[in-house]
C-alpha cells in the first residue's frame, strides 16, 4: 500500500501511547472465516508467519463475538448482508461500532486507498476505544494526519486472514512495518490482537475480513 505507507513514520511515542486506551471507527468492517476482506499494495513480500493459513475470505456465518448483536439485521445499512458486497471502508462507515474509526480514516484521506487493496485484514477499535482517549485528543490527532495515519496503518495487515488463519500465524505484520508485530494470542471468542479483545470478528467485506477490537493499538509496545 504506497500511499498507506508513510515514508519516515515518525511517530513519537507520546502520539502512540495517548492512543493505546482506545480503539474503534468507521473504517473496517468486514471478516475472516466469516466474511472479510484485508488491504495490500506497496507492502514487502509477506513473512512465513503471514502466509499461514487459507485465503482469509469468510461469510455471515464465521462471524463471532459479543458485539455482533449489535449490527443491523437483514440488508439495513451497516448489516452483514450490507457490508459484504463493500470494500472495507465503505462498509465500515456504515457500521455503527466504527463512528470514531471511519472518522479517524477520512481525516488522513485513507478511505480510497483501503477501498482499492485487494486483500488486507482490519483490526477495527470499536468507539468505545476512542471514546476513552477523549473527544479533545482525538479531535488533536484527526488534526495531524502525519502522526494518524502510521497509528491506523498498525491496524492493517496485507494479507487477508479469517480467525483460523490469525491463530495460525501466531505473529503478523502490519502495513507500519516500523510499529512491530502484532502478536496474536488465543483462538475464537478468547483470541487478543496485542492484549486487545476481539468484540466481532471475521466480518466479510468485498475486499478484507475485519476484526472489531476493543482497545487502540499502539505501536511499538510488542517489538
Amino acid at each position: 500500500m504506497r500511499n498507506l505507507r508513510i515514508a519516515g513514520i515518525g511517530l513519537t511515542a507520546a502520539a502512540a501511547l495517548t492512543l493505546t486506551a482506545c480503539g474503534g471507527n468507521d473504517t473496517a468492517s468486514s471478516g475472516s472465516s466469516s466474511s472479510a476482506p484485508a488491504p495490500s499494495s506497496s507492502m514487502a513480500a509477506p513473512s512465513s508467519s503471514m502466509a499461514a493459513g487459507g485465503s482469509g475470505v469468510t461469510t455471515n456465518a464465521d462471524v463471532f463475538g459479543p458485539a455482533c448483536s449489535q449490527l443491523p439485521q437483514g440488508s439495513a445499512p451497516g448489516s452483514l448482508d450490507s457490508m459484504g458486497p463493500q470494500p472495507v471502508a465503505s462498509a465500515a462507515s456504515t457500521n455503527p461500532l466504527l463512528t470514531k474509526l471511519v472518522a479517524a480514516v477520512k481525516a488522513t484521506n485513507l478511505v480510497d486507498t483501503l477501498n482499492s487493496q485487494e486483500a488486507i485484514t482490519v483490526f477495527a477499535p470499536a468507539d468505545p476505544a476512542f471514546a476513552a482517549l477523549g473527544d479533545a485528543k482525538f479531535n488533536e490527532l484527526a488534526g495531524k494526519p502525519a502522526e494518524l495515519s502510521p497509528i491506523l496503518q498498525y491496524h492493517v495487515v496485507g494479507k487477508r486472514y479469517d480467525a483460523k488463519g490469525l491463530a495460525s500465524a501466531g505473529s503478523l505484520e502490519s502495513l507500519n512495518t516500523a510499529g512491530g508485530p502484532l502478536k496474536i494470542e488465543g483462538s475464537g471468542e478468547n483470541m487478543t490482537v496485542n492484549g486487545a479483545k476481539i468484540l466481532c470478528g471475521n466480518i466479510p467485506t468485498k475486499n478484507a475480513t475485519v476484526f472489531v477490537i476493543d482497545k487502540v493499538l499502539t505501536p511499538g509496545t510488542n517489538k
